[in-house]
């Protein structure tokens, strides 16, 4: 198993908050967990739900919840190699925190535009 990319997370008053939301954090995580709320999946099952994102930034965000311990990562011996992602034990106590960011998303965000990428 890979080692977690965070050192500690004691720290002062707030913290708790910072630290949940530096293993989620990055464009992508959050899109992951919530896709893998659904049961296993492929890497090219979740990069056909996720069409603007890139196969080297999926790589490294399943990488980093794989180090984080928020998913599992299984690799078949097979050829061509089979890989599949799951979450962990650790990454499903994220999901009803998964649901409520979705709740609120849905009833806070109707009419607001698009956030443009900067280029």
């Amino acid at each position: 198993m890979r080692r977690a990319r965070h050192k500690t997370l004691n720290c002062l008053p707030g913290c708790p908050v910072e630290s949940t939301l530096a293993l989620i954090d990055g464009k992508w995580k959050g899109i992951i967990l919530y896709f893998l709320m659904d049961g296993t999946m492929r890497f090219n099952a979740i990069r056909k739900r996720m069409p603007q994102v890139t196969q080297r930034m999926l790589t490294n965000q399943l990488r980093e919840l794989e180090a984080d311990g928020l998913i599992i990562r299984v690799v078949y011996p097979e050829v061509p190699p089979r890989v599949e992602y799951s979450l962990s034990a650790r990454g499903r106590s994220l999901e009803p925190i998964i649901l409520a960011l979705k709740a609120w998303g849905e009833a806070n965000l109707r009419n607001v535009p698009p956030v443009e990428e900067a280029a």
